[in-house]
């Protein structure tokens, strides 16, 4: 197949992290990351705040409104993406309710899926996402877009295989459309690791980091804090110090409630003063690989919430080009009746 633009459409599109990997033409570490033959036609999420993020970096405009308003049913695209939100099946958040089908993003997807019949689906979630009740809200969505005539692969990957200097842990679902997968040349395979290897290690933490001397004081946490954590329970985790010589622990959207009580990452800048800080706003972004031009709109909580919600643009950048190298071994662009049989199934 001659891959000329591919159209995509963006669920719950966030700040711009994934849709920053879709589209590639960016640069981290010193590394160019290509544009990408895709052109996004609609992006969209319901936190404002994100959206203006998103429409600060994008020439392409996202809207600000619920999934479930969302009606395609006379629009088409050639890739449909959504990293529903995970809140209610993250491992770190056991509050909220899995079984309430409000919580249940993904068939908002699936029926747009349904609307649109893209050649490639792209939907993304926390590892708990798979762990949760044996596995029984994956299977729920597996099973929806299997039934709607696509050829699902999923796995867990783990972005610091992939360049990102942090240890984040992501379920990926990954379907072509029934009659396009017939007729590829290529098998689909989720991208091979290109770090955590003898020959190339993962990317350090301190690859990332900015001089402790120039980040800012108000970075650091106070005496009290510290004494605090010291009464801490011995079983309890606390004051998670990061080694820098290896790639971080997941960032979260807590970020800007960092505290030492907690399970969030930290840097210990001076054990022998106990000089503890939290990550800046920038650092937290290249961790999570964004490029040093990505303007992100708002209070620093806004920022700090938006770079935890993302997925790594570097690891999406990857994973589109395994797809696109399936879409370009297509013999034949479909035909209406190979799309009439796959309607059928």
């Amino acid at each position: 197949m001659e891959i000329n633009k591919l159209k995509a459409i963006s669920l719950f599109c966030g700040c711009g992290g994934a849709d920053l990997g879709l589209v590639g033409g960016f640069r981290y570490l010193g590394k160019r990351y290509k544009k990408q033959p895709i052109v996004i036609t609609h992006a969209s999420d319901i936190d404002n705040k994100a959206v203006a993020t998103y429409n600060a970096n994008f020439k392409h405009k996202a809207d600000c409104i619920d999934v479930r308003s969302l009606n395609f049913s006379s629009e088409s695209a050639d890739i449909v993406l959504g990293g529903f939100p995970c809140q209610n099946f993250s491992t770190v958040n056991p509050t909220k309710n899995p079984e309430d089908r409000d919580n249940q993003l993904f068939w908002e997807m699936s029926r747009i899926v349904r609307q649109v019949r893209p050649k490639v689906l792209i939907a993304e979630n926390v590892k708990g996402f798979a762990r949760l009740k044996k596995g029984k809200y994956l299977n729920l969505a597996l099973k929806s877009f299997e039934d709607l005539g696509y050829t699902i692969h999923w796995k867990i990957l783990n972005a610091s295989h992939y360049g990102v200097p942090q240890l984040r842990e992501r379920v990926i679902i990954v379907g072509f459309r029934n009659d396009i997968y017939k007729k590829a040349n290529s098998e689909f395979r989720f991208p091979k690791h290109t770090h955590g290897t003898d020959n190339t290690p993962c990317v350090p933490l301190k690859r990332v980091l900015i001089p402790d001397d120039v980040v800012g004081e108000k970075y650091y946490f106070s005496k009290r804090a510290v004494e605090g954590v010291k009464r801490a329970k011995p079983n309890m985790k606390r004051a998670v110090a990061q080694d820098v010589n290896g790639p971080c622990l997941t960032i979260t959207s807590h970020l800007a409630k960092v505290s030492l009580n907690s399970r969030d990452p930290v840097l210990l800048v001076d054990p022998s003063k106990e000089r503890y800080r939290r990550f800046s706003p920038l650092e937290a972004a290249r961790i999570q690989s964004f490029p040093d031009n990505f303007e992100f709109v708002g209070s620093q909580g806004d920022a700090y919430r938006q770079i935890g919600n993302a997925i790594p643009p570097v690891m999406m950048w990857k994973l589109t080009n395994s797809i696109i190298k399936v879409l370009k071994s297509v013999d034949n662009e479909t035909t209406e009746n190979d799309l009439a049989t796959c309607l059928a199934t």
